[in-house]
């Protein structure tokens, strides 16, 4: 179940919140006492309520915004039990001066904005201790290891407990509370008003993580990287899993460098069944790796990791979706032989230029390299042993096929390019790694040229439709993660540009 959190500083906005959300679906609904900007009528918000409640009203010493004495907060909560609230939230230190009465429920709760503390099982005790219907622990997850101790404390523990850890590096917390046990997890009404840091919108919860749907039987898998927060994959690989019917969630999971280790060992006891693998971490998890697909051995970087009794399977499927899709642009049923004698042009030295650039060269291509800082393209032209040239002689190359992998021209930056075209072959093959706009100046300007123009949707939907197939072992619905990806992409131009 999930708890929607709703702060507004009139009762009737409240109202109104509560009303509209329980016609969304929503089952419970915490009222923020502490955020209405005049005395509190208690009875005008829980008359006539439209669905059951959580009565909160927190101290700003907990994050929240209460400017009245401790005992009128007080006060308000114990007329809110008085009252039939299905439930109340008490911190640990109020919870024994307000007795137990009538049928509301006691969650009693603890908040630290800071860390996780070592002993949660100690703190955990002492919340049950004191007179707990539900326990609630929520605390700021600085380490992947944070998320999985809170997890475990929700799996193990005989009272019904609520663990959420805050911070994006917390976020999947939010959405595993219902695989570990938790009686409900919480959500903000709207994205852009967040309780605490990290929190989902209830949209979000519903529409892309299916939240009410998880339960101890839900296979999961993920995303890691560094930030996380503008993965694209959780929408698209759980839009896949529902429209199959297949019991399975998608995380994104923020993982720090120094982290990536203890996550990758500790995966398997929480049941991660599979990882997609971005920024900066590609090449990092290669050390953990204990099987490596063909893909794996002649790039040396993993983008999707199965987790299996045998160990890990790393495997690229980004080299895969790029050689096809450029294989079809030049006209070829298959890459073996597709790129023999034609000249590649790489514009960039990142992650996504080298996974390129490796599969162009060893099926035959004679790969050029430039980027803006000239000592990653040296180094990225002598891993390979191809050419390089200076990112400011770029256009002194006329090749077969252009390849942008740098940021030029992603979203915000429409009006810029990375390549004047104009001297390009009528033959040449413009593929730009960028989906955001999935078209992008560059191949604006290829189509009105008439040149074959791929874009890095293209590769983008490809390489996650393959990842489908390893994570499910069936053939992925490219059309439905094709769609929602665009209309993911429209939706974010829609909320930046404030319309």
């Amino acid at each position: 179940m999930i708890c929607v959190t709703i702060g507004r500083g009139r009762h009737q906005h409240m109202i109104a919140e509560h009303k509209a959300l329980v016609e969304q679906g929503a089952k419970l609904v915490e009222l923020r006492l502490d955020y209405i900007s005049r005395n509190v009528d208690l009875s005008r918000l829980l008359k006539d309520r439209p669905g059951p409640v959580v009565v909160t009203c927190r101290r700003r010493e907990d994050g929240g915004r209460w400017r009245g004495t401790e005992e009128a907060r007080q006060m308000l909560l114990r007329v809110a039990i008085a009252s039939g609230a299905e439930y109340v939230d008490l911190e640990e230190d109020i919870a024994e001066k307000l007795p137990r009465f009538g049928s509301t429920k006691r969650i009693v709760s603890y908040h630290n904005f800071q860390e996780t503390p070592e002993d949660l099982d100690a703190l955990h005790a002492r919340l049950a201790m004191a007179n707990a219907d539900i326990v609630k622990i929520a605390t700021m997850a600085n380490s992947v290891d944070d998320n999985l101790r809170v997890l475990k404390l929700i799996k193990e523990s005989t009272i019904p407990t609520i663990g959420l850890c805050m911070g994006e590096i917390g976020t999947p917390t939010r959405i595993l509370n219902a695989k570990f046990g938790s009686p409900f997890t919480y959500a903000a009404f709207q994205a852009d008003r967040e309780f605490a840091p990290g929190q989902i919108s209830y949209a979000e919860m519903k529409k892309v993580y299916h939240y009410e749907k998880i339960n101890a039987e839900t296979e999961f898998y993920g995303v890691i990287a560094d930030p996380v927060g503008h993965s694209l994959s959780p929408i698209v690989h759980n839009t896949a899993f529902q429209h199959d019917g297949l019991n399975k969630v998608y995380l994104p999971f923020r993982v720090v460098r120094e982290d990536l280790e203890s996550f990758l060992e500790s995966c398997p006891e929480f049941g991660v069944k599979g990882l997609s693998v971005t920024i900066p971490h590609k090449e990092s998890v290669l050390p953990k790796i204990d099987h490596q697909d063909p893909s794996v051995e002649e790039v040396q970087s993993v983008n999707t990791i199965l987790f299996t009794k045998s160990g890990l399977y790393g495997y690229n499927t980004d080299f895969q979706a790029a050689l096809v899709c450029l294989a079809k642009g030049v006209g070829a049923e298959e890459i073996e032989g597709a790129f023999e004698g034609k000249t590649a042009l790489v514009l960039g030295a990142g992650g996504v230029s080298k996974t390129i650039a490796n599969g162009l060269h060893h099926n035959g291509a004679k790969v050029v390299v430039t980027a803006r800082t000239d000592e990653r393209a040296e180094r990225l032209a002598g891993t390979l042993g191809c050419r390089v040239v200076k990112w400011e002689k770029r256009q002194e190359i006329i090749p077969d096929i252009l390849v942008n992998g740098t940021p030029v021209g992603m979203h915000p930056n429409l009006d810029e390019t990375p390549f004047d075209i104009e001297h390009l072959p009528p033959t040449a093959v413009v593929f730009d790694t960028v989906y955001n706009p999935e078209r992008t100046l560059l191949l604006k300007q290829a189509r009105e040229a008439n040149l074959t123009a791929i874009s890095g949707a293209e590769m983008f939907i490809r390489q996650a439709a393959m990842q489908y197939r390893l994570f499910t072992g069936k053939k992925a619905p490219k059309d439905i993660m094709y769609r929602v990806f665009k209309s993911s992409i429209s939706a974010a131009k829609y909320e930046e540009s404030g319309t």
